[in-house]
């Protein structure tokens, strides 16, 4: 039972929180809670020791502050800034942490550029109208970076780990 919740509930947030942000340009609150809920029950039973668990939870407050502050300056959306924190909560401070840090800025930055491009282009003008495209062609609006935070999570998910964990389970 851990195991299939280990490997639906992250995957299934990281999903959901990129498909709504490029649909709606929001992240609903209640994914980054299913995330933490999710952790602060699943962690314990799965044996982790007390001081990793946390260590986990300090590495959520400590991006919770930086990206808060982000937010604060305007460099980063709520939404964007709750998801960072609660995704790193499953990865704690590890190498896993900096690799999705580091995959979701980099795919941030080029979904950034293509949608510059692209609101460029005289393709924009036709895709206006269209639920999937339409945040990407008008300019008034941000980048919706949920999609960057939600891949960059699933890249990283199978060395997180919860993930380990429940992997070694199913081959032990």
């Amino acid at each position: 039972m851990l195991v299939a919740l280990i490997f639906v509930v992250f995957p299934f947030c990281m999903l959901f929180a990129a498909v709504s942000d490029m649909l709606s340009m929001t992240i609903a609150n209640r994914v980054s809670v299913v995330l933490a809920v999710t952790f602060l029950t699943v962690a314990p039973l799965t044996g982790m020791a007390w001081t990793a668990y946390g260590l986990h939870l300090a590495a959520g407050l400590v991006v919770l502050c930086v990206t808060f502050g982000l937010f604060a300056i305007g460099g980063m959306g709520g939404g964007d800034a709750k998801l960072l924190a609660a995704t790193s909560i499953w990865m704690g401070f590890s190498m896993t942490l900096l690799q999705y840090l580091v995959f979701a800025s980099v795919i941030g930055g080029v979904l950034t550029l293509a949608i510059l491009a692209f609101r460029k282009s005289p393709l924009a003008l036709l895709a206006g109208n269209n639920v999937f495209l339409r945040h990407f062609a008008n300019e008034k609006v941000g980048v919706p970076y949920g999609i960057a935070l939600g891949l960059g999570g699933l890249f990283v998910f199978a060395e997180s780990p919860l993930a380990l964990w429940a992997l070694a389970r199913l081959s032990g």
